[in-house]
């Protein structure tokens, strides 16, 4: 006996990209996807960009922000590690290893999940030199290492820092709330952090009041990921790359093709692909797209979004996100 089918648990996504081949539609992909102004409302929206997602790692970006809140105090470079998916090469694994001496710790005080190398170039280093996954390898050990050096500072135990109750997380909590909406669930990322779901639009809100602001702790944030986008993903990452093309911007990507932006005219950003992790080529499309309707233009961002679908080793077809200006529900 089948059962019959409810409603889709990410609410109204409509088809939002195409991809052809020789002309015909081969696959199409659907989301979620909203733009807000600066006064966050929204001047785009597709889908039910009001009901709840899990931001994933969008939300490092203010989870640092609650730490720099509590004291965290890093160069530039190594607060945007904090914000970070990283790559795992090796300026990400000095970087967390200088974080953790800040505190007097080591990697092996790391609560996070041992992996591989998120990136292709370091995890095929990394296998042919015969290494296990690490807990400083995985692509938030930045955070975690942020985490603990906050602790730190603020003289709380570090063991146990990932736990419900541990002052560290409940401030957490409190700045997504307070930035990003209501936390209607909560449960736990693959790093083995807190994970809070949130509006979507509450996610564009947040990305566009950090890259606007003018002054304290989250323009502290925004400072630093503009001024290292390399630590917050790495060399061929499109995080990295969307940065660099947007000047004065901010992005995070995220896990199950969640992705989130801001400009400094306090633009955000946010975008969920329902068919999650198989599909980052759908969630850059649409990223560029957003941002270009947007009113934001560069060479660059014109380049991520040339993603030429292949036929004998030649071009074919595109990876096409549709009119956002247009309804497509």
């Amino acid at each position: 006996m089948s059962a019959t089918p409810g409603p889709h648990p990410l609410g109204d996504a409509p088809a939002l990209v195409h991809v052809t081949r020789g002309g015909v539609v081969e696959s199409v992909h659907h989301a979620r996807l909203v733009v807000t102004g600066p006064d966050g409302r929204a001047t785009i929206e597709h889908g039910a960009v009001a009901e709840p997602v899990l931001p994933r790692s969008c939300l490092k970006p203010v989870q640092a922000l609650a730490m720099v809140r509590l004291g965290l105090d890093l160069p530039p470079h190594l607060l945007a590690l904090v914000c970070a998916s990283h790559s795992a090469e090796p300026a990400h694994r000095e970087g967390v290893a200088e974080i953790l001496a800040r505190a007097g710790l080591t990697p092996d005080d790391l609560g996070n999940a041992p992996e591989l190398p998120l990136g292709e170039v370091e995890r095929a280093r990394w296998i042919a030199a015969g290494r296990d996954p690490e807990p400083i390898a995985q692509d938030c050990s930045g955070k975690h290492a942020g985490m603990l050096l906050t602790c730190h500072l603020r003289g709380w135990p570090t063991t146990g820092y990932l736990d419900p109750d541990h002052p560290l997380q409940q401030a957490i909590r409190d700045t997504v709330a307070e930035r990003c909406g209501p936390v209607t669930a909560t449960t736990v990322d693959g790093c083995g952090a807190h994970l809070f779901a949130v509006p979507l639009i509450g996610v564009a809100r947040a990305f566009g009041g950090l890259a606007a602001a003018t002054d304290g702790p989250e323009r502290t944030v925004a400072d630093a990921m503009r001024a290292a986008p390399e630590m917050v993903g790495g060399e061929g990452r499109d995080v990295t790359a969307v940065m660099r093309a947007l000047p004065g911007g901010i992005a995070k990507d995220g896990a199950e093709s969640v992705y989130a932006a801001g400009t400094p005219d306090g633009t955000g950003i946010a975008l969920k692909v329902v068919d999650g992790a198989a599909t980052p080529r759908a969630r850059v499309a649409l990223l560029v797209a957003a941002l270009r309707a947007g009113g934001h233009d560069t060479p660059g961002l014109a380049a991520l979004a040339d993603q030429p679908v292949l036929g004998g080793g030649r071009p074919v077809g595109a990876v096409t996100a549709l009119d956002l200006s247009e309804d497509h529900g």
